[in-house]
Formats: C-alpha cells, structure tokens, sequence
C-alpha cells in the first residue's frame, strides 16, 4: 500500500505552532503534533529552532510519502512573533511565491498561500495563544529558503506566482499519485487564464497538442491549458470558469476515446481505441477481415494504416470527429461553444468540427467570424 504525505500546509502550520509554543515555553522544541483538517494526527520532528524574546522560528521536513512531489524534503519555516492587538497576520517570505495575476484565491501582491493553509497556521497559533493565556495576536511569516528554484518545476509560473512555491492543501495530506491535485491545478490554471486572457479557450492532452498548434495554426502554444488525461473535468471547469469558446487539439490516441463518450482518457480506466476504430470502419467495410486487422493493432497508427488502404479514412475519421464533438457537447451542456481538430504525427490533421478555423482565428487574436 502507498503511504501518504502532508501539505506544505500542514508543514506551515506545524511550524508555526512549534514557533508560537517556543515563545512561552523558552526552549526548543523538538517534535510537534496538530490535526490536518481531515483529521488526521501529524507529528513531526521541528528543524534549526530558534528563540528571541517574543519572536522564534523553526523549520518542517516536508514529506511526500510515495507521491513523487518536486517540493519533498524541503524545509518549510515558520517565524512567528507576538503583537498587542489582536488576531493572527499570516504572510509568505523568503522563497513563497507572490501573485501577479488575477483569477487566482489570493488578491494580486499577495503570499501565494491558500485559504485552507492560512486557517490551519491561525488555529494552530491562536490555540497556543489561548493556552497561554496571551490576549494580543501574532505575526506568522511562512518561508522555504529552496522554494524559489523548486517552483521553476511547478505550474507557479503558468499561473503567475512568481518568486517562490505555493503553500497548499485542502485535506491537510498528499495522497500519492492524487488525481485530485492534478485537477485542481489545472482548474486554477484555467481561472488564470480566464481571468487574464480572454474567454476564448484552447484546450490540450499535453505539449504534442500544443505545439501542433503553433506549428500548423500560428497559436501561441503558451495559451494553451494542458490538462492530461482528463478531458472531461477541464471542460466542466472551463464552462464553470465562464470560457464561452473552447478549441481541444489532440492526437488520435487520446481523442479518438471521446468518440466512446470517455472523458478521462488515463488507459487504467478505458482504452476502446481500436475497438471504436474498427466499429466505425464496420459501418463503411463489408470485409470483416479488415475491422479484425484494425481489433489486433497496439497503435492508433498502425489501425489508420488499414484505414487508409481500405480508402476509408475520411469517412472513418469524419465520423469519429462528429462522434467526439457529440460527447464533447454533451458533457458542456452546451455552455460553450465547443471545437475539436484531431491529428496524427504521421498524417497531419485528421479530422476538423466546421467551427474550428474560426476558433482559430480568436485565439490567434484575429476578428472572431
């Protein structure tokens, strides 16, 4: 069984209260527990503690468990020191990252720490405010003295939070592999890029589609939103979001699935590639020999090769590009106005919805037709 890890939230949180207990105590600590907020206990061991007067500082370890997190191992800092009045400051230091731009939870200029995170450092600090029996409140800065190289390697630049990582975390823990997190951070990407951009969307499985689209369309491959596997929860969010315009440039491996109706494409929850070639193909070849051969093909490319020498392809592929496009809609509820291109490394462009060069046209900036 894969183990899980803790949030830079939760790293931040630890700290801080290891800080605030230090300032009363007048000594350091060298473990601390809190609750993440889905209830489970973390106990860590506090790093390079520090005390002075009504101000001390300690450092978290973060750890990842099994998740292959860029920010494992880093050290997460907290310093806290004591006001008069009341209430609890939190805001980010060295190596947190600031926002730059809008659509995002935090104001533009602000520590790119996130709600959640902010709450559980303030509970943390104020129950040792109470125990204490102090009646002012604190400042609490979060740094992470690696975060600014470590965030080259995370979507903060996508999303204009420059200078630093993210504190983050909703649950308190990192759950390995978490389809969750990667779908949260495409949907803050979109918020981004709906904020600061436009409401005209292009939308792709990954960097082939993107750079398809700047080689053969003249699209910034910067615009587009990569989001993975899951097709369908960018298009929830993106309607959500408020894009009125969605183009999805992909390769007929991923999107050949949407034909099917499949919106998370990841090959562990359906593949169908070959069968839905071979079922359109059926409905335009009389040669069972043939939609046999496309049955036992591993790639897409190889079954778009007997595709093409049955002369079938441009009805096969037209069929499937309606076919996604139908699904594509329904998952939108028509929210948007949805186009699709579907390509091949091998043969270029496949298959093209009607709308898609004027969906080209406004993301290239031009006068929407």
């Amino acid at each position: 069984m894969l183990k899980f890890g803790f949030t830079t939230g939760s790293c931040a949180a630890a700290a801080a209260k290891a800080s605030a207990q230090m300032i009363f105590e007048k000594k350091t600590a060298e473990h601390i527990s809190i609750y993440t907020p889905k209830g489970i206990e973390y106990e860590t061991e506090i790093i390079d503690a520090c005390i002075d007067a009504d101000r001390a500082s300690c450092a978290v370890r973060k750890y990842s468990g099994d998740d292959p997190d860029v920010t494992n191992g880093m050290l997460i800092y907290a310093c806290v020191e004591l006001k008069k009045d009341g209430g609890i400051f939190v805001d980010g230091g060295e190596g947190i990252g600031r926002v730059t731009k809008a659509g995002l939870w935090q104001n533009i200029g602000e520590a790119a720490i996130n709600k959640v995170p902010r709450e559980m450092i303030a509970k943390e600090v104020q129950s040792v405010l109470d125990r204490y029996g102090y009646i002012g409140g604190a400042n609490v800065i979060i740094s992470a003295p690696e975060g600014k190289a470590i965030a080259e390697k995370t979507f903060n630049p996508r999303l204009g939070i420059v200078g630093g990582i993210s504190i983050l975390g909703t649950s308190g823990i990192v759950e390995p592999m978490s389809r969750q997190a990667l779908i949260d951070a495409i949907g803050a990407e979109l918020r981004v890029k709906r904020a600061n951009e436009g409401n005209v969307l292009l939308l792709t499985p990954g960097n082939y589609g993107a750079d398809f689209a700047e080689n053969n369309y003249g699209i910034d491959k910067d615009k587009a939103v990569k989001c993975s596997n899951y097709i369908g929860a960018a298009l929830d969010t993106a309607a959500d979001t408020g894009f009125e315009k969605i183009l999805l440039i992909g390769h007929i491996g991923k999107l050949v699935k949407l034909a099917g109706g499949i919106m998370d494409t990841h090959s562990r929850n359906a593949d169908c590639r070959m069968e839905i070639l071979a079922a359109k193909t059926a409905l335009y070849c009389d040669n069972i020999k043939t939609v046999r051969d496309i049955l036992q093909c591993t790639t897409t490319d190889a079954a778009l090769d007997i595709i093409k020498d049955e002369g079938l392809i441009d009805r096969v592929i037209a069929d499937i590009t309606e076919s996604a496009l139908f699904h594509i809609n329904k998952r939108l509820e028509n929210r948007a106005e949805a186009g699709i291109i579907i390509f091949s490394e091998k043969l270029g462009v496949l298959g093209k919805s009607d709308n898609a060069e004027s969906l080209i046209k406004a993301l290239r900036g031009e006068r929407y037709l």
